[in-house]
């Protein structure tokens, strides 16, 4: 019999740990990409605005003159 690990689900094999391991971080991945909007398809239909730099200088241009 394999020596068993403790884990945070308890006293498991290491293949079971390993794969806890792996589905822990693949579900870890999964809920930060959809807490920063990676599997929102409306986010990408926002409407760009100008840069700051470039209102900035267009705006002391006409303080120039």
């Amino acid at each position: 019999m394999a020596a068993m690990l403790h884990s945070k689900y308890g006293y498991e094999p290491p293949e079971w740990v390993q794969a806890d391991a792996r589905l822990d971080k693949w579900y870890k991945d999964k809920r930060r990409a959809k807490q920063h909007g990676a599997f929102s398809l409306g986010k990408n239909k926002e409407v760009q605005h100008e840069p700051r730099r470039v209102r900035n200088s267009a705006s002391n241009q006409s303080k120039l003159f």
